[in-house]
């Protein structure tokens, strides 16, 4: 047979391959996720500022409350057009701040008229920063699962990727509820630092107390806070006197005047605003400590307080010579010892005086000398019967010599302030310049702040139990910050 041709059929056409998609890589991984980290941070930040603050009444006050993102968290209160109170009391990214709106002029007559409804107003106090806690909560969370969700999806245009986003936002928050659970100081609210009026400092702070427990302080002290910001906002009449508490003798440290006349009229104001009883100036009033420098020293006469006084090395025996002429000036030198205002004080002067470094320092040598000296007049007093509660040096290495021998030791020299437990046992507090370190303070960008303490001695024992930080800004005085300090038991 012949062959028959057969017809060749086709292969039929492979498709295509699809390629695959390369790998990822991990920078892309890593800034997708960066990206998505930055739209919830900022979703929730805008919800918060958007809608998550509540409008609440907490005892005679309508208040705002509101998170804001913050580092260092805490809590701020502000009482305008007074100031602004900062409290520790927390650890997270978050801050709580209260704004104090207006005093409902029907609570607060209620109460100038009730006196004794004060003593539930702590309970009150606690029901109402309960119930506006709780709804702020509530409100924040919707606040930044809205926000972050919105963002998220105008910048992916996917649901997945922005409910994804208010997911985080809402674990975000929920991290940092327990961040500030875990750290939540109650005491925060007795140390609490000011910021406004100088005038308005001490009625808003309170009055220093010795904390025996625990129990309640956080309620008590918001109870307290609340009453003085009622008595401040009370339309009726001007700021309220500063009512000192009866247990505690006030001692107004200052330092480091260096010729500033503005610094009389601002130690003017404290004696009155804090009704100080006593006030110790660790040195350096003069700048060079020459005889046309004296007549500065007349206003201490005016102060209505005794003013204890030592030698810095900026004041020379000829201002310590005319000091010693004036009434209610109490001179301090060589360990000497003396009753004032119900404190027993000893203090000494400088052995150095380097107004303008013309003459040979000693040194720390020099400093230490003066320390030991004194310390071995306190231990005389001691042996005597008549201990000493305060001691006073300029220098601070003078004043850390008594360590063991008193208490308290104060000083200055080094124009800022601090705070020390020396290993004996005796603390040292140091004052920062009360003139604002005199004309140096122009000598920078910025003028140095003037700077006092004010510290709280129980009236038996003569022992501290708290003191105020006061720092006003540059040369001005209607500006400060004050913070307040307990003493740990």
């Amino acid at each position: 047979m012949p062959d028959v041709p057969v017809a060749s059929v086709p292969d039929p056409p492979r498709a295509p391959r699809r390629r695959r998609p390369p790998p990822r890589s991990g920078g892309g991984r890593w800034l997708k996720a960066f990206g998505l980290t930055g739209v919830v941070l900022v979703g929730a930040w805008l919800g918060l500022l958007i809608v998550g603050s509540v409008r609440t009444p907490v005892g005679p006050m309508d208040t705002t409350m509101a998170l804001r993102p913050s580092l260092s968290g805490g809590t701020k209160v502000n009482v305008s057009p007074l100031g602004a109170l900062t409290l520790d009391s927390h650890v997270a990214p978050v801050r709580l701040d209260v704004d104090v709106d207006r005093l409902d002029p029907a609570r607060a007559q209620a109460l100038v008229d009730h006196p004794e409804r004060l003593s539930g107003l702590q309970d009150e106090v606690a029901r109402d920063v309960e119930r506006g806690t709780l709804d702020l909560a509530v409100r924040s969370c919707v606040a930044v699962v809205t926000g972050a969700t919105a963002l998220g999806l105008a910048v992916y245009r996917r649901p997945s990727r922005a409910l994804a986003a208010g997911g985080l936002a809402l674990a975000l928050l929920a991290a940092s509820g327990v961040s500030a659970y875990a750290t939540w100081n109650p005491k925060s609210v007795l140390e609490p630092k000011f910021s406004g009026l100088l005038s308005s400092a001490p009625s808003v702070v309170g009055n220093a107390r010795s904390i025996v427990t625990d129990f309640d302080v956080y309620q008590q002290e918001l109870a307290r806070l609340v009453t003085n910001v009622t008595k401040l906002y009370d339309v009726a009449s001007t700021l309220p006197a500063y009512q000192p508490d009866p247990s505690t003798i006030r001692v107004l440290h200052v330092s480091d005047i260096h010729l500033n006349p503005a610094a009389w009229k601002i130690i003017g104001s404290l004696v009155d605003q804090y009704k100080v009883d006593v006030i110790v100036d660790s040195g350096d009033t003069m700048d060079h400590g020459t005889s046309a420098e004296n007549g500065f020293l007349d206003p201490v006469k005016d102060l209505g307080v005794p003013y204890v006084w030592v030698r810095g090395n900026h004041d020379s025996r000829s201002t310590q010579r005319y000091l010693e002429g004036i009434e209610n000036a109490h001179v301090l030198d060589e360990g000497r010892a003396e009753t004032i205002a119900g404190v027993r004080f000893a203090g000494t002067g400088d052995p150095q005086f380097t107004p303008d470094r013309s003459q040979a320092a000693g040194g720390d040598a020099a400093e230490r000398l003066a320390g030991a000296r004194l310390a071995s007049a306190l231990r005389d007093q001691r042996a005597k019967g008549t201990p000493v509660d305060i001691a006073v040096a300029h220098e601070p290495v003078a004043a850390a010599g008594t360590d063991g021998t008193v208490p308290l030791a104060l000083c200055g020299h080094l124009h800022t302030q601090g705070t020390k437990l020396l290993p004996l046992g005796t603390r040292l507090r140091r004052e920062g310049s009360t003139g604002g370190s005199g004309l140096r303070a122009v000598e920078g960008q910025y003028p140095a702040p003037i700077e006092a303490s004010v510290l709280y001695l129980d009236r038996d024992t003569r022992h501290l139990q708290a003191w105020d930080e006061i720092k006003l800004g540059g040369l001005g005085r209607t500006t400060a910050e004050v913070s307040r300090h307990l003493v740990e038991k």
